[in-house]
């Protein structure tokens, strides 16, 4: 069994977004709150996988209807988490946006970060969890499954100690995908102060990580192959993922 690293407690879960590529789907709703199989909405998953693994204070970053999250969730209790809600007003910028509003959330503590639309197993962040450097690490995957959409998916070109080269869905090259969920640290929050100065709110994180990179400093990986992970950007994917009961060893 992996022993897991205690000393990261807190957990962010980014479900900002208006979900537009979903089309009807999202008109009246948040695309996090889309149900599942068993009527879970779908930002479930990634709750109950950071509270499996022992991540039991989680901040939900919301903006689009917000409202209609906090009424869904309320405090976590009847997930097994303590939430906390922060507001991004920028929600139609990058994704990384979503991630620096809760800078303050953190009080500089290393946190996982989850995407509020993938399917994520409890293993995959148990695995982030028993390394034993905090750093800024992203989960990958190297042997991706039928069901992953490679067109759509967030590419990621690695150095060969492992570390992040280059990150991107326009990538022709590529070692591995990207899972979206993170162990980020007070040098990820720093960057994107820099990086809004330049840019704006329109930045992703994967905007980010190429930055940290391109100005020396590492972004690590974990290797997640072979746990059950799912990114639901488009309507087809929700339909295979329901077609596969959410995916083999999701429901906890």
């Amino acid at each position: 069994m992996l022993e897991i690293n205690t000393a990261i407690t807190r957990g962010i879960i980014l479900a900002a977004g208006d979900g537009d590529r979903m089309g009807e789907l999202t008109k009246d709703r948040p695309k996090v709150l889309i149900q599942m199989n068993q009527g879970e909405p779908l930002i479930t998953f990634p709750i109950r996988a950071l509270a499996a693994a022992g991540i039991k204070n989680v901040a939900i970053v919301v903006g689009y209807l917000a409202e209609e999250v906090r009424r869904n969730l309320e405090d976590g209790s009847q997930h097994g988490v303590n939430l906390s809600y922060v507001d991004n007003p920028d929600y139609l910028g990058g994704n990384a946006i979503s991630a620096w509003k809760a800078k303050s959330w953190t009080a500089g503590e290393p946190v996982i970060l989850c995407m509020g639309d993938h399917l994520i197993e409890k293993n995959a962040i148990r695995r982030l969890l028993s390394n034993k450097v905090i750093t800024d690490t992203l989960c990958v995957e190297y042997q991706p499954a039928p069901y992953h959409n490679i067109e759509e998916a967030t590419k990621v070109a690695l150095f060969e100690d492992g570390s992040i080269r280059y990150i991107g869905k326009e990538l022709k090259r590529w070692d591995a995908l990207d899972t979206g969920v993170f162990l980020l640290t007070d040098k990820f929050f720093a960057a994107v102060d820099e990086l809004t100065k330049l840019r704006g709110v329109n930045i992703e994180m994967s905007d980010v990580i190429n930055f940290m990179v391109s100005q020396g400093d590492r972004f690590n990986t974990c290797d997640v192959s072979g746990c059950s992970w799912m990114d639901i950007d488009i309507e087809e994917d929700l339909k295979i993922a329901q077609a596969r009961g959410a995916l083999d060893g999701l429901y906890l």
